[in-house]
């Protein structure tokens, strides 16, 4: 939470530099470069770090400190204010997804087209049984300067997050199409042993019972693999059709990571990665106008807070004969996808794009009401 700090000293030649930065040695590498000197002249100290979630990686302050120091020729410590944190820190890319699939006259999915624009590869292969399918990957997170009007990077799960949301979307809409539970469906194009049992642990721990879509209970599915964990997330939720504010209720989420060495840490990833999760899925957005960034404090940018926070109940898988698999990011890949299938479950509302605002939610409510109106006059 603490803006971005370094402090940087030059001295016979070598420059010391104490950043908070997850990535130490790509800093290393950029601060020889900046200052045109040998990487062996660079020396990177990384005090205690605290969260990074891949928000500690571009280091630009570091660089900057490292600058100044050499130029002056004393020590120099650049804090950051809020207002430069959300400026100058990098953006998770803007991204766009497109899917086209299609049902056979049994309600089984014969074609899969996925296509993924700046988000990244990670995510997006297809584990369903599915014919005939092809992933497309059309630039990755990690976009070359000049593409984007600002710094893109990493975000906790790079490109997992938009990829499994678009993929459980779609999925939970082609249920509907053809009629049946969208956990019976998911079930019917899976046979990974794996992927199944992480699926049915979490309708048994949440008391799923087969209904057909939209159902009104907001109940939400995601499922899918991380770091080669296999992960499932079941949540329920309640929408305000007013305001458009959508209440978590509750959450499950259940994991295989292979054999597990830390299970108490591993279970506090897993809700972190929950809590974490509700942001990106309902609140988290960069705002510009004109190209002038709109969002410079916490006041204007809406992270979770403790009231927003559901029940939660987090189950590890025994698999003592994989070996250790990631814990870090996998449960967050299925937020926005648990939680925008809960809001079409409740409402019949699609929501497209994340996060879901009160006023995206809103707008996708009208939508929802105009096509059923539009339904009704054509029947009568």
């Amino acid at each position: 939470m603490e803006t971005h700090t370094a402090l940087a000293s030059a001295e016979g030649g070598r420059i010391t530099v104490w950043a908070s930065t997850q990535a130490p040695f790509p800093l290393r590498d950029q601060v020889a470069r900046a200052l045109d000197m040998a990487t062996e002249r660079v020396r990177i100290i990384t005090p205690f770090l605290g969260g990074g979630f891949g928000g500690k990686s571009a280091s630009a302050q570091a660089v900057e400190a490292a600058r100044l120091a050499a130029i002056s020729g004393k020590p120099v410590m650049v804090v950051w204010t809020r207002e430069e944190e959300f400026f100058l820190d990098t953006f998770r890319p803007a991204a766009v997804v497109r899917i086209r699939s299609g049902l056979d006259d049994a309600g089984r999915l014969t074609l899969w087209d996925y296509r993924v624009y700046f988000a990244g590869e990670r995510g997006c292969e297809n584990f369903y049984e599915i014919p005939h399918h092809r992933e497309a990957v059309y630039g990755e997170w990690h976009i070359a300067p000049g593409i984007h009007p600002f710094s893109v990077g990493p975000w906790r799960a790079p490109a997992a997050n938009t990829n499994t949301y678009a993929r459980d979307m779609q999925i939970h809409l082609m249920a509907a199409k053809a009629g049946k539970d969208p956990l019976a469906f998911r079930l019917e194009h899976l046979k990974d042993p794996r992927m199944r049992t992480v699926l049915q642990t979490a309708a048994h721990r949440f008391g799923w019972t087969p209904a057909k879509l939209p159902s009104g209970r907001g109940y939400g599915i995601s499922i899918g693999i991380d770091a080669e964990t296999y992960v499932a997330a079941m949540a329920e939720v309640a929408v305000d059709a007013g305001t458009g504010a959508v209440k978590v209720k509750r959450v499950v989420c259940v994991q295989d990571m292979g054999e597990v060495v830390n299970p108490q840490g591993a279970k506090i990833q897993m809700e972190g990665c929950i809590t974490m999760g509700l942001g990106y899925a309902l609140s988290e957005e960069v705002r510009f106008r004109d190209g002038r960034l709109l969002n410079t404090t916490f006041g204007t940018y809406a992270i979770p807070i403790f009231s927003w926070l559901p029940e939660i109940e987090t189950v590890i898988l025994e698999n003592p004969n994989l070996p250790p698999k990631g814990g870090g990011e996998p449960a967050i890949i299925c937020m926005g996808g648990v939680l925008a299938t809960a809001v079409y479950d409740a409402t019949g509302a699609r929501l497209r794009q994340l996060p879901m605002t009160p006023e995206r939610v809103k707008e996708a409510l009208n939508r929802c009401r105009e096509d059923t109106a539009t339904i009704m006059n054509v029947e009568s």
